[in-house]
């Protein structure tokens, strides 16, 4: 028992010794599973309050892009108000050099058009010399020398005013033939636009002129000497003389009136047929405008505008019924013309007076066969009647 209370103290010495020795070894491993952890901990958890977050980054990344985008906006916008800024200086300057421009050219054309005129105005106002250079006394000279140069500056612009707006001669066409010459009795004017031609335009051939159907026969059904055959238009010659070469080759057509033989009014052009030096008894106008034959609307055929219609048969009736006339030698053209006048359409009804003038000469004669059947029926021979 002694032994044993003595022992207690080397016992417990050895006892903390191990204890400590195991606690060191202890420590030891959990320090070193803790210093692991903690690195683990550092790199791996979200949580970590010094490490920036994946979504922050994020956040930062995108405004940085906003922050670039906005800049480069800014610089953009900077660079149009500069290049805006600069176009409005070069539009300015190109203003004013414009208006520079057009003041100098309006200073020029008033001096020269004020030039031009003082001379015209000398030109037309000064007195005629003969040929030895003398003055040619006329109605103004004993007046003021403004005066005078006035009122015959007034005289020579109604004398061109005139030449513009009447005819160009007082005659159009020639006298009549005389015997032995053959004179047709009837007169003719055709229009040529939308009457005999019309102008047409293709991806082959362009513009060109095209024959209205049954053009030819029709020249030669009232060629001469039935007709005496006139073209009479507003256009101008030099483009028209060709092609009527062209639509012509056999020469029916024997006068040709262009812009020139018209009276300019209202700002149309007439045809006077007053100056034709014919009869106007035996004149008869085909055309379509009411404009160009308003003062003569009684020796009018008007006709509906062609327009390039293949199947048109109109200029066929028209033969038809120019030959009508023609042979039944009538006196007055107008007379017929002013009958036909008040349809829409003159042609047809001339047509539909025809076909009833066939059926009442058909009626007619079929009543002057029967009659005739009739007293056939009753005269008998004599050698007959004693059977």
């Amino acid at each position: 028992m002694a032994f044993a209370v003595k022992s207690l103290p080397s016992l417990n010495k050895v006892y903390n010794g191990s204890c400590r020795a195991a606690y060191s070894i202890f420590r030891q491993s959990v320090a070193r599973t803790s210093l692991v952890q903690t690195a683990q901990k550092y790199c791996y958890s979200t949580e970590a309050p010094n490490r920036p977050k994946i979504t922050e980054s994020l956040t930062n990344i995108q405004s940085l892009e906003r922050t670039a985008q906005s800049l480069a906006q800014e610089m953009l916008e900077k660079k149009r108000l500069e290049e805006e800024q600069q176009e409005e200086e070069e539009q300015k300057k190109h203003r004013e050099q414009t208006k520079k421009f057009m003041k100098y050219s309006f200073i020029v054309f008033s001096t020269m058009t004020g030039l031009g005129l003082s001379y015209i105005i000398y030109e037309l106002g000064k007195p005629t010399f003969d040929e030895h250079g003398n003055i040619i006394e006329d109605e103004f000279s004993n007046l003021p020398y403004y005066e005078k140069i006035y009122k015959r500056l007034r005289r020579e612009l109604n004398y061109y005013t005139k030449l513009i707006q009447e005819p160009s001669r007082p005659k159009l066409l020639p006298d009549p033939f005389k015997y032995p010459y053959i004179q047709p009795p009837y007169t003719l004017v055709l229009e040529v636009k939308d009457l005999l031609l019309c102008p047409d335009w293709t991806y082959e051939t362009g513009w060109r002129f095209k024959k209205r159907p049954y053009v030819d026969e029709f020249l030669e059904a009232v060629a001469p000497p039935q007709f005496e055959i006139v073209i009479y238009t507003a256009e101008q010659g030099m483009n028209l003389f060709p092609i009527l070469d062209a639509l012509d080759p056999n020469g029916y057509i024997m006068y040709r009136l262009f812009r020139d033989a018209t009276r300019f009014t209202d700002g149309h052009h007439v045809k006077d047929l007053a100056a034709l030096n014919r009869d106007l008894s035996k004149v008869i106008v085909v055309d379509w405008d009411d404009e160009s034959i308003k003062y003569y609307p009684e020796n009018t055929l008007k006709l509906k505008r062609w327009t390039g219609d293949d199947n048109d048969k109109t200029l066929y009736h028209l033969a038809a019924f120019l030959k009508t006339i023609s042979l039944t030698n009538v006196e007055d053209v107008r007379e017929v013309l002013n009958y036909y006048r008040e349809f829409d359409d003159p042609l047809k009804a001339f047509r539909e007076n025809q076909r009833k003038l066939l059926e009442q000469l058909e009626e007619e004669n079929k009543t002057q066969k029967e009659s005739g059947k009739h007293l056939t029926s009753r005269w008998t021979p004599s050698f007959l009647r004693n059977r």
